[in-house]
């Protein structure tokens, strides 16, 4: 069952702006292995953290350092959590989470499916 849907798009021009003003914002938000890839993907995977935070109803639980946008064997985007927003994930029930990430004219897109 369908627990919640998240979306979020993100323009990787601003994005890069606001990483190039705020430095450290990279290490606020992501841990080191989601920075080893070019700023399009780093921007999508930021997209694909805010529409989990989308698809789970809110960020009450939700610690950016433990959701990880990873790919699986085959090149699929997938989220990994941990901790407490693990436990958060798990008190709502959902037992799988569905992401896609695309990238088009200078956007960023990511949705999420909670099951």
């Amino acid at each position: 069952m369908v627990k919640g849907i998240g979306v979020d798009l993100v323009d990787i021009a601003r994005f890069e702006e606001h990483v190039a003003k705020t430095p450290k914002l990279l290490e606020r938000l992501f841990v080191a292995t989601e920075l080893d890839a070019p700023m399009k993907t780093i921007a999508g995977r930021f997209a694909a953290k805010e529409a989990f935070i989308k698809a789970l109803g809110g960020s009450d639980g939700v610690a950016w350092h433990e959701v990880e946008i990873t790919k699986n064997f085959s090149g699929k985007p997938e989220i990994k959590t941990q901790g407490l927003t693990a436990e958060t994930v798990a008190a709502a029930g959902i037992t799988n989470l569905h992401l896609s990430i695309s990238h088009d004219a200078g956007m960023a897109v990511a949705m999420v499916v909670a099951e």
